[in-house]
């Protein structure tokens, strides 16, 4: 049995949508807990999402995450099973939040290494994430 390549791309952009809100969810639990973030490689993750940088309009970057791919991996879900019942207008949105997540990613990737100089691995893998879910947008329009 063979799958059309779109459809691939979608259960890819599924399942890294589900990783994403998973790692957010992670930093999230962590933080609300007042536990320590432990990076799986050698950086400060406490100092990189407890920072001056970790909120935007005063809501934690990870709740926007969750948000984020919450929206990704529902909607990817629904294009895989029902895209007929999609409308185009979700379509672009879903286009448009990637391609947001990916920008800001890189933005939040810059302060990390230029103003902050600190890492945090959890952090760089939700990157990663936003990268390949904006690469695998791209190929399924």
């Amino acid at each position: 049995m063979t799958f059309p390549e779109d459809v691939l791309a979608r259960v890819g952009i599924f399942i890294l949508g589900t990783c994403g809100f998973l790692v957010a969810r992670h930093i999230y639990n962590r933080k609300k807990n007042a536990q320590p973030l432990i990076c799986p490689i050698k950086f400060d993750c406490n100092a990189v999402v407890h920072s001056d940088y970790s909120k935007f309009f005063g809501v934690p970057l990870e709740v926007f995450g969750m948000i984020y791919y919450a929206l990704v991996a529902l909607g990817y879900f629904s294009l895989i099973f029902i895209p007929e019942a999609i409308p185009g207008a979700l379509v672009n949105i879903l286009i448009l939040a990637s391609s947001l997540a990916f920008l800001f990613s890189l933005y939040l990737i810059y302060v990390q290494i230029f103003i902050l100089k600190k890492g945090c691995s959890w952090c760089f893998i939700s990157a990663l994430i936003c990268f390949f879910i904006f690469f695998l947008t791209f190929t399924t329009v």
